[in-house]
């Protein structure tokens, strides 16, 4: 069907006769003015698919009219159609709205700026090309939530879903083919966003209507399959409603009964997703019943199965044993007598409420898939679900009473008491609408349509590195919708954002202070700090290295291997032995000290001051250590890992001092057995009762007043000889080491323990 075939459409008075009759004098009134001044933007034009303008428009506000909304959510469809015949008429956007604003006032104005930014949003992203299908599923999420990020106003959102049902119905309707890229999109976000809200008449409708475009053969098949068409099927749910409400009231049982016929994507789905087979499926048709208790839940089923034949290995009792995420409800399926399959799920109206907006929230698991997982959940998000599911629901009830006033079917005082009663609920509703002028999380985007989500409050260069630490580093200027902006300018939901980077370079240290708001997010601040913390080791590290050169030339040693030499001195790396230096931790003079004793390598280690007690292994070189085969050699324990029982050790036969026992795990005994390895020989612990030996333990924490004076008081309660502490003090951390006389591993363990009970350490071992 061409567009010229179809007659043309007019707003002619039967036709606002019949959408607008819900609405009082007033409003009748307005919808007229903003009729009679939009009209000539609309008339004889044409959109982009093909449709008339007004014809569209028409279509929107009929959708609008189904969801209850009120005039000024008209008025906004209306003009928001408007903006696209513009050029059409010869007049500039901003001369429009200017007018617009003057005639209708700026809350109309709010509503068509936020349905036109939505839509342009979402037509950019949509453009935007993804290599996986798990990054395409996270970008449609980001997309949904950016569009109710954006969406300052509920009827923002319905304006755009009705405008995207009224394109869909126009191809169905016109034979066209509809682009398939917009019936993915349908799919993918809007469709799901209709469903988190819980706008099921639109919601089925999208899903069908995207079916039937991007598959058309499936759509086909499935209808075939159904024995009734859509209305047939409704008839057969309202006949089994009827026949059960009667039954209830026999019973005096109070109850609200809903239900649906299943729409053909929603089978699509559930065939796909659970791999079912056409004739597996139970739930074609659904019934819901919700009563005011338990009992009444079980009396409410006993019933359905005396008047229908039960599936019985159809039935859960998620009352009984609730599902993981707490959802409750009695689900069974039964058969009418023409084998015909319903589905009913009975539930309390406090389990309903828990099911539609908490944590078993119907759109959740629904759109989970396959794995039957959660969908991921944002706080502020899900509390805006929740807040516009709960207008919605709201102005539904207020729908329903305005018409029973008008009927005259109820009492006037029954009335009133409604009424005061919505009235209670919308304060309710307005005190409980999320902050969203103060949301904590921001949705923008890169040129190229990929959308980010960043910390409310975040800047250019948050922005930049989340693309990339590289790109963050390099930045120097953003562009925000085209336009040059300052770093630290706060970004907006629904900004396009491009990064100015230099070739080469690192940040600037005016980005970590607080006072010039250049970052916000902890991630982008921790990068900086990595990036001044490695350019201050390097700092070191060459600093280092060139006192330990002139070291090394002052002594005449310009050939050593560096390396071997860090590994005498008890480094693993030479750049550990060039900070130490650098930091004053590590004296120069014990440089040539590795030179005047080489063959004494394994006692040359760096080791903290201390001064061992009368019975230390050290001073009295009873070690406690037997060497295997050989009776009374002299032994000593190794400076370099102070071994203790239980350790796995090992001897290392020096020249001139006996064996040095070391730690089998020293990296110093590791170095030495390489290079000698026949002078390693079996050791093992002999009576250690009254011997005690040295040992290092590292304590960080927080620091503050009587840290060190808290840890003493442990080794004096276990009696342990502290015979040397070093103690350090970097950016409010506290950094200790202790050298305390043990008697073996379990003493040394009860120690570490105790001491990383004391408040404020975060971390006590041994080294």
């Amino acid at each position: 069907m061409n567009t010229t075939q179809l007659k043309d459409e007019a707003f002619d008075q039967e036709w606002k006769d019949t959408v607008f009759e819900d609405f009082n004098q007033a409003d009748k009134e307005y919808l007229d003015q903003v009729i009679a001044w939009t009209s000539p933007f609309l008339e004889g034009k044409v959109l982009f698919s093909q449709e008339k303008a007004i014809h569209h428009v028409k279509g929107m506000i009929k959708v609008l009219a189904l969801l209850e909304l009120d005039a000024l959510t008209m008025a906004a469809a209306l003009m928001a159609t408007a903006t696209y015949t513009l050029a059409e008429n010869n007049i500039s956007e901003s001369q429009f709205k200017t007018e617009m604003m003057d005639r209708f006032g700026v809350e109309v104005f709010e509503l068509v700026e936020g349905a036109q930014a939505l839509i342009r949003i979402g037509t950019v992203v949509s453009q935007a090309t993804l290599p996986t299908a798990e990054q395409e599923k996270f970008q449609q999420e980001m997309l949904r939530k950016m569009l109710l990020a954006m969406a300052t106003d509920l009827r923002i959102v319905l304006i755009l879903l009705a405008a995207r049902l009224q394109t869909l119905r126009w191809f169905a309707e016109s034979k066209l083919p509809c682009p398939s890229d917009i019936a993915l999109q349908t799919s993918n976000i809007y469709a799901p966003l209709a469903n988190r809200l819980g706008i099921w008449q639109i919601k089925w409708e999208m899903e069908d209507l995207s079916l039937r475009f991007l598959k058309p053969d499936v759509y086909r098949d499935i209808a075939n399959k159904l024995e009734a068409k859509r209305e047939e099927r409704e008839a057969l749910v309202n006949q089994f409603i009827q026949s059960l409400k009667e039954a209830l009231a026999e019973q005096k049982i109070t109850a609200d009964v809903a239900g649906r016929a299943k729409h053909i994507y929603s089978i699509y789905n559930k065939m796909r997703n659970k791999s079912l087979k056409f004739e597996d499926l139970y739930d074609l048709l659904a019934i819901r019943i919700i009563v005011n208790n338990e009992r009444d839940c079980y009396t409410a089923l006993s019933l359905v199965h005396s008047l229908w034949t039960p599936v019985m290995e159809e039935f859960d009792d998620y009352i009984a044993r609730p599902k993981p995420n707490g959802y409750r409800s009695l689900h069974t399926v039964v058969r009418d007598s023409a084998g015909r399959a319903f589905e009913v799920q009975i539930r309390t109206k406090q389990m309903h409420q828990f099911a539609e907006y908490g944590m078993a929230a119907h759109w959740r698991y629904k759109e989970a898939g396959a794995k039957g997982g959660q969908v991921s959940a944002s706080s502020l998000y899900d509390r805006q679900i929740s807040w516009m599911r709960q207008l919605l629901s709201w102005r539904k009830e207020v729908g329903i009473t305005e018409q029973a006033e008008k009927n005259q079917s109820v009492s006037q005082e029954d009335l009133e008491r409604k009424k005061t009663a919505l009235k209670q609920e919308a304060e309710k509703l307005q005190k409980s609408k999320p902050a969203q002028s103060q949301p904590d999380r921001i949705y923008v985007m890169t040129p190229q349509a990929r959308l980010l989500e960043l910390p409310e409050g975040s800047t250019p260069v948050d922005f930049a590195y989340l693309l990339h630490t590289d790109l963050g580093h390099r930045c120097r200027g953003a562009k925000v919708d085209g336009q040059l902006v300052a770093l630290n300018t706060p970004l907006k939901t629904g900004q396009t954002v491009e990064i100015i980077a230099a070739k080469s370079g690192g940040p600037s240290r005016d980005w970590l202070n607080p006072q010039l708001g250049y970052l916000h997010s902890p991630r982008a601040k921790a990068k900086v700090r990595l990036w001044f913390n490695a350019i201050e080791l390097q700092l070191r590290i060459n600093s280092g290295q060139e006192q330990v050169e002139k070291e090394l030339q002052r002594l005449g040693k310009t050939s050593v291997n560096l390396e071997q030499l860090a590994s005498k001195l008890g480094f693993a790396h030479p750049d550990d032995l060039y900070v130490a230096v650098a930091k004053d931790e590590f004296s120069l003079r014990q440089i040539a000290q590795a030179f005047v004793e080489p063959e004494q390598d394994e006692e040359d280690k760096p080791f903290l001051p201390r001064q061992a007690a009368a019975t230390s292994a050290v001073k009295t070189g009873k070690s406690g250590v037997l060497v295997v085969g050989v009776e009374s050699l002299l032994t000593q324990l190794a400076r370099c890992c102070h071994p203790a029982p239980p350790d796995a050790i090992a001897g290392f036969v020096t020249r001139g001092r006996g064996v040095s026992i070391h730690r089998k795990s020293c990296p110093s005994f590791k170095v030495m057995e390489q290079k000698n390895p026949e002078r390693v020989i079996e050791v093992a612990w002999g009576e250690t009762d009254e011997t005690v030996y040295p040992v290092n333990i590292a304590v960080i924490a927080l620091d503050r007043n009587g840290l060190l004076r808290d840890i003493s008081e442990i080794f004096a309660k276990m009696k342990l000889n502290v015979v040397g502490v070093n103690t350090q003090s970097k950016e409010s951390n506290a950094y200790l080491n202790f050298t305390v006389e043990v008697r073996n591993g379990e003493q040394l363990n009860k120690a570490l323990k105790s001491i990383l009970d004391v408040h404020g350490v975060t971390n006590a071992r041994r080294v």
